[in-house]
């Protein structure tokens, strides 16, 4: 594709984009199998309905824009940050005709959510939606967790050597294996064997804690999806305090680790490599910022008296801290007492760790340990080139998968999508602050919670919230998902497309 963009352009964009609506058809039949058996036949009718849209606009592509021209890398980042859009907007017809969201709106917001694994909900009587539509809110979390647009496209076309243009520009640093095919189709595999393993082991917990049966298996597997996927979004208002037990939080805590760790990082532990956990500059830098800010924060809850006990300060503290790191979101108090009842420090040490969020190439959002851990190196390189002697030559190296030399191109890239997170989570932060109903702690804390796709609220979010504020927080979890490139390409791209026809 060229800066002057033309039709042969928007074929290719307009057919690939018919793969992912392919996909999401796929994806909401799924939960036909619950609706069907339990009777929820408003439910499965919405189901449906958006099966049959989103299956017309493949069938659509396929007729009109079928094309055997290549996928460059500027297709692919135009094509990855529509498909975040246009995959949300079709996502959110079944959550609309449920009847539990206001407007279309709301339900965009909802899907653009859960596809983004961000976790922030606007769904009006979340404890009494049906399993089935509760079950695909989950599932969003899984099918974005994965990198639907990854797997879609490499899985069910015959492109997959040119579709690894795409892996990037979903906001994937690298392939785990040389094939697009083989990653996507591991990635799969790691997911699978974990839902196994994640679904038995909270099964056991919820039968363990009085909830078993069918109903105790339909909650593993939501609350599975939302905390492998780091999503966050739960069957009931009250998250994770819900089930009231500590085997359910411990394997959730699990659950949310592995998450966050990179499908490049499993892939070499699937491989018996386990001194690359020992090695890893993301491994180290994201259990020192979880161990030092947890510190903080639990500090900040014993000062304040928020809790009694021990037990009390590591089950509300250190649970809450991993969820933020993680960008998982899951809550076990009211978002409320982040502000009333929890002081100064803990606060600030939720929203620090929010912003930096989890491991690249992971399910999790924010700026990435491999960001902070490149940028702390790159002072530190600095440091040192000043204190030797000027004829010295000083090389920072780090571990990731393989010794590497930090190298200056990847040093600016890191601190230039910080500096753009930075940026996101000010600008939101302001929005909220033009509405004049809360203080500048609130909407800070919200604001990095939606561009760090991590779900935590302090009670902003919701229903009735303003709807320019609404659509600030969409636009921040879908930027944040793509990290910013590809929705900059897209701008590009719509600006010479504009340019073109004057």
């Amino acid at each position: 594709m060229s800066l002057r963009p033309d039709g042969r352009d928007l074929r290719i964009i307009g057919f690939y984009l018919g793969k992912i609506a392919m996909a999401l058809a796929l994806m909401m039949a799924l939960p036909l199998l619950v609706a069907v058996p339990l009777g929820e036949w408003d439910s499965a009718t919405a189901l449906l309905a958006g099966v049959g849209i989103a299956a017309v606009v493949w069938q659509m592509a396929e007729w009109r824009l079928q094309t055997r021209a290549s996928l460059t890398w500027a297709h692919g980042t135009v094509v990855v940050a529509l498909a975040w859009l246009v995959g949300s907007l079709l996502a959110a017809v079944p959550l609309f005709l449920s009847g539990h969201f206001g407007d279309f709106l709301d339900a965009w917001f909802e899907a653009m959510s859960g596809l983004t694994t961000s976790g922030l909900s606007v769904v009006q009587d979340v404890d009494h939606l049906s399993y089935s539509m509760n079950f695909y809110r989950h599932l969003t979390h899984f099918a974005g967790g994965q990198g639907i647009v990854i797997v879609a496209l490499s899985l069910f076309t015959a492109g997959g050597a040119q579709i690894g243009t795409l892996y990037v520009a979903e906001g994937r640093d690298e392939r785990i294996v040389p094939s697009v095919v083989r990653t996507a189709r591991f990635i799969y595999l790691i997911a699978g064997a974990y839902l196994l393993a994640g679904t038995l082991a909270l099964f056991a917990a919820m039968s363990a804690a009085g909830l078993g049966g069918w109903r105790g298996l339909w909650h593993a597997v939501n609350i599975f999806f939302a905390a492998f996927d780091t999503g966050g979004f739960s069957p009931y208002s009250s998250s994770i305090a819900y089930y009231h037990s500590l085997g359910v939080e411990s394997v959730v805590m699990v659950l949310m680790v592995a998450g966050t760790m990179s499908f490049a990082l499993h892939y070499a532990l699937w491989n018996g490599r386990h001194r690359e956990l020992l090695r890893n500059l993301e491994v180290r830098t994201i259990t020192l910022t979880l161990a030092a800010f947890s510190v903080l924060a639990l500090y900040g809850l014993a000062r304040a008296g928020t809790y009694t006990g021990t037990a009390g300060l590591f089950r509300k503290g250190f649970f809450t801290m991993l969820s933020a790191h993680s960008g998982t979101g899951f809550a076990v108090n009211a978002g409320t007492l982040y502000v009333t009842d929890w002081g100064v420090l803990a606060p600030a040490a939720v929203v620090a760790v929010m912003a930096l969020g989890g491991m690249a190439g992971s399910t999790a959002g924010g700026i990435k340990a491999l960001r902070i851990g490149l940028t702390v190196k790159g002072l530190l390189r600095e440091v040192e080139r000043l204190l030797r002697p000027e004829s010295a030559v000083t090389v920072a190296t780090y571990h990731s998968g393989k010794r590497r030399i930090l190298q200056p191109p990847a040093l600016i890239a890191a601190t230039t999508v910080l500096l753009l997170y930075v940026l996101t989570y000010l600008a939101g932060a302001l929005v909220g602050l033009l509405y004049g109903q809360w203080e500048v702690t609130e909407t800070i804390f919200e604001s990095v919670s939606a561009a760090a796709n991590v779900g935590l609220s302090v009670g902003i979010t919701g229903p009735d919230m303003p709807r320019g504020l609404q659509v600030t927080y969409l636009l921040q979890m879908w930027l944040g998902r793509l990290e910013f490139m590809a929705a900059f390409a897209l701008v590009g791209y719509g600006v010479s497309l504009v340019g073109r026809r004057r």
